[in-house]
């Protein structure tokens, strides 16, 4: 078995609801997820949020991939299972 990763990056201003959302991503994921919380308070993450389109926090990616129910209403645990959170990579 390799070591195979899921990479979860987790924009964030470190408000209530950011927060709230690294809490429950974290409690989602499994061993096989390596979660990053990105402060858009950075100056170079607001910068690699631009290029990827981010206009609201949270946001979660995915594998690199941006996971769409983040950008207006929050997180959705259900799209962001689907999307590979909180599986282990066989």
């Amino acid at each position: 078995m390799g070591n195979k990763i899921r990479k979860i990056e987790i924009f964030s201003a470190n408000c209530p609801v950011c927060v709230s959302a690294i809490e429950q991503v974290k409690e989602a994921a499994c061993p096989s997820c390596e979660i990053q919380v990105l402060d858009m308070g950075s100056t170079e993450v607001q910068k690699r949020a631009a290029e990827l389109g981010i206009r609201s926090v949270p946001a979660v990616l995915i594998d690199g991939r941006f996971a769409i129910c983040c950008e207006d209403r929050g997180i959705d645990l259900g799209v962001l299972r689907a999307a590979g959170l909180g599986q282990a990579i066989t």
